[in-house]
C-alpha cells in the first residue's frame, strides 16, 4: 500500500468513528468523509508538487553590495554592477520582500544581493535572503564589499581594507555638546554608563549585549588579506590632488594599497576632525584597544546582527563572513579647510574623486577571494582557509 493510501485509510477510519456518534449519522458520515478525503488528498498533492520542485541552490559565495546607481548595468557605477557583469550573475531570483532582486550564477554558486543603504534596509534584506528556501546557505561564504570613508591617519583613498572588527556607532547615550561637563571630551557615550568610556573593563567583544561590537573570524580575514595584498589598485590625478592637501599625514598621501583595520558602522554620515577622534576612541573602547579605526560606513553592524541570528538558527555560518571596505573619501578635512567646507566639496559635482576607483577596488580585490573559493570548493567547503 502506498503512503498516500495508507494515510487515507487511517483518516477514513478516524472519521467514521467520529461520525458514528453524530446525531445526523448518514449525512454526517458522508459529508465528513468527503471533506476529510479532500483535505488529505489536497495535502498529499501539495507535498507531491513540492517534491517535484528544484532543490535549493547550493551557494558558495554571497556577495553583499549596499547600493546601486540607477540600473544594474550600462550607467554610472554603483557597488553591484561590476559583480553582476564580471561574475555573470544573470539568473534572477525575485525578492519582493527585500530591497533588490537576487542575481546568481548557478554554475559557480555565486549570488549577489543589494541590501539598500542604511541599517534598517540592510538588516531586513539579509534576513530575507537568509530565510529564503530557494538557497542553501549553510556552507556559503559571505563577502560584504562596499565603499567607505577612511581615516587619513591610517590609509588613503582608493585603498582596500579587510575588516577585523565592526563596531556599532549608533547604540549610545547622547548629551548635546553645549551641555556636557567641562571635563568631558564628548557628549556621546556608551549605553548604561554615566560618562564617556566608563566601565571599559566590562566590555566583552565576544558577547556584547546589544550588538555593539562584532569580532570577525580573524584567521579568515588574514587569509583574505594575504591572498590579495599585492593587488594593483587604480589611481588618478584627481585622487593625487586630494591627497596632497593632507600635509599632516604620510599615510593619506600614499598610493592605494590593501590593508586591514576596524570598521565603524553608523547610520549618520558624520565628518570632521572632532568626530574622527571620537571614532578612534569609540572603536578602541569597544575592542579593548585591539581594533584600530580605519573605515566608516553604515550597514555592517546590521548585516552582522542578522547573520548572527541566522547562524543561531543553523542557516548560515558566521565564521565565513568577510568584510572588505574600499576608501572613496576621507573621514575628516585637510588642514586647509573646515569640516563643513570639506563636506560641501565632497557633496559637489567634483566630490568623491576616488568613487570609481574604490568601486573597482572592491571588485578587483574581492573577486580574487571569490574566485579562489569557487575554484577550490572541495578544499574550503568544510573548513575555511587560513594562511599557510
Amino acid at each position: 500500500m502506498s503512503l498516500a493510501l495508507l494515510i487515507l485509510h487511517f483518516a477514513q477510519h478516524a472519521l467514521l468513528r467520529i461520525a458514528k456518534h453524530s446525531r445526523k449519522s448518514a449525512l454526517s458520515k458522508s459529508f465528513a468523509l468527503a471533506m476529510f478525503k479532500g483535505v488529505v488528498i489536497g495535502t498529499l498533492s501539495v507535498n507531491a508538487h513540492a517534491s517535484e520542485e528544484k532543490p535549493p541552490l547550493e551557494v558558495k559565495v554571497v556577495v553583499v553590495s549596499m547600493f546601486e546607481i540607477g540600473d544594474d548595468e550600462g550607467d554610472a557605477l554603483g557597488e553591484f554592477q561590476l559583480w553582476k557583469a564580471r561574475q555573470k550573475l544573470t539568473t534572477k531570483y525575485p525578492l519582493p520582500h527585500g530591497f533588490h532582486d537576487i542575481y546568481a550564477n548557478p554554475e559557480t554558486g555565486v549570488i549577489g544581493i543589494v541590501t539598500g543603504m542604511g541599517i534598517a534596509r540592510a538588516s531586513a534584506a539579509i534576513m530575507a535572503l537568509g530565510l529564503d528556501p530557494r538557497f542553501d546557505l549553510s556552507k556559503a561564504y559571505w563577502l560584504v564589499a562596499g565603499i567607505a570613508g577612511v581615516d587619513p591617519a591610517d590609509n588613503t583613498i582608493g585603498s582596500a581594507i579587510w575588516t577585523d572588527y565592526v563596531v556599532d556607532g549608533d547604540l549610545a547615550h547622547q548629551i548635546d555638546a553645549r551641555e556636557i561637563p567641562a571635563t568631558w571630551a564628548t557628549g556621546y557615550f556608551p549605553l548604561f554608563t554615566h560618562a564617556p568610556y566608563d566601565n571599559a573593563e566590562s566590555v566583552d567583544m565576544n558577547n556584547s549585549p546589544n550588538g555593539e561590537v562584532y569580532a570577525l573570524n580573524l584567521p579568515l580575514a588574514k587569509w583574505a588579506y594575504s591572498l590579495t595584498k599585492d593587488t594593483k589598485l587604480l589611481n588618478n590625478d584627481a585622487m593625487d590632488a586630494l591627497r596632497a592637501k593632507y600635509t599632516h599625514s604620510p599615510n593619506a598621501k600614499a598610493l592605494p594599497n590593501v590593508s586591514m583595520g576596524a570598521h565603524l558602522s553608523a547610520s549618520t554620515f558624520w565628518h570632521g576632525e572632532k568626530l574622527n577622534t571620537w571614532a578612534n576612541d569609540w572603536v578602541a573602547y569597544w575592542t579593548k584597544n585591539k581594533g584600530n579605526f580605519v573605515t566608516s560606513g553604515m550597514e555592517d553592524s546590521a548585516t552582522l546582527q542578522s547573520l548572527t541570528y541566522l547562524d543561531n538558527a543553523g542557516l548560515v555560518d558566521k565564521n565565513r563572513i568577510m568584510i572588505l571596505r574600499t576608501a572613496s573619501n576621507f573621514t575628516m578635512q585637510p588642514p586647509s579647510l573646515s569640516a563643513s567646507e570639506n563636506l560641501k566639496l565632497e557633496s559637489s559635482g567634483e566630490g568623491y574623486a576616488a568613487m570609481n576607483a574604490a568601486i573597482e577596488a572592491a571588485y578587483n580585490v574581492g573577486a580574487r577571494v571569490v574566485d579562489y573559493i569557487t575554484e577550490n570548493w572541495d578544499s574550503v567547503k568544510e573548513t575555511p582557509p587560513v594562511v599557510k
